[in-house]
């Protein structure tokens, strides 16, 4: 599968003629809040749900080939629902979370017809998540979430003779590798703390916008989901005070992040 994706991401930049509708501004930069609600589950183990808050900002290039960087940070607090290893029911509320993502993507602008910009691109992202529950209770522990991912996508701009236009974002993240770290040494420094190699998983992301052309800057407002599906990771030897006990697992897990966010654009 992974092979086949990767043929796809090198035939987008092979043989593709180009003929634009209304030409896209050259440089563009582009600062994005956004507000969301996230649900991370692993299935019959904990499920932790809250809001982010987050903030995007990026450049974007456009000259026949279209190349963008982009950052994202956000931050919330959420809450967990699980167990303790014997099965004692555990909440912890408030939990402080937050997120780093950085991407850098490459395609091209092809028109469909005088309204209609078409662009195909990939490119390479990085996604970190740190959840520490130990802050809010002895039970906790922090947590370090680490993908390395490739995007496939393809956005649609649609323009209007008004000065409006519609862009939607269809995406496929390739998932490469990921490593999840526990710090079960904040429960007990007997502990060593696991570090778990992922390797199967995929993600995915849309977005859909309305954007307005003013003066001096254009602005758009639009509603997106992104979705992680990540199996089991492999295994990691687990120790107390350096004497083996067995070994631990990042079960298999799924999130769901659905918001909105209002984009200012020059």
């Amino acid at each position: 599968m992974k092979r086949t994706l990767a043929f796809i991401m090198c035939f987008m930049f092979v043989g593709i003629g180009t003929i634009f509708a209304e030409p896209l501004k050259t440089h563009t930069f582009e600062l994005k809040p956004e507000i969301s609600y996230i649900v991370y589950k692993e299935p019959e183990v904990m499920k932790e749900k809250g809001i982010m808050y987050g903030l995007v900002g990026s450049y974007t290039y456009h000259k026949v080939v279209m190349l963008k960087a982009e950052a994202r940070g956000s931050y919330g607090k959420v809450n967990y629902d699980g167990s303790l290893t014997d099965g004692t029911p555990l909440t912890i509320k408030h939990i402080p979370d937050y997120m780093l993502e950085f991407r850098g993507l490459a395609g091209f602008d092809l028109s469909a017809s005088k309204n209609l910009i078409i662009t195909p691109y990939t490119g390479i992202g990085y996604r970190y998540l740190n959840d520490n529950s130990h802050k809010k209770s002895l039970a906790g522990y922090e947590r370090e979430s680490n993908y390395i991912y490739s995007p496939i996508g393809i956005e649609f701009i649609i323009n209007f003779e008004t000065g409006w236009s519609l862009r939607e974002i269809t995406e496929y993240d390739l998932f490469w590798r990921g490593q999840q770290k526990s710090h079960l040494s904040d429960v007990d420094p007997g502990f060593n703390d696991a570090s778990n190699r992922q390797k199967k998983g995929f993600g995915l992301r849309g977005s859909i916008a309305l954007q307005k052309k003013c003066k001096i800057v254009d602005v758009e407002v639009g509603p997106f989901i992104r979705y992680w599906n990540i199996k089991e990771s492999k295994t990691d030897n687990l120790t107390y005070y350096g004497i083996p006990i067995g070994y631990g697992v990042e079960p298999k897990n799924k999130s769901t992040e659905i918001g909105i966010n209002c984009a200012v654009k020059f």
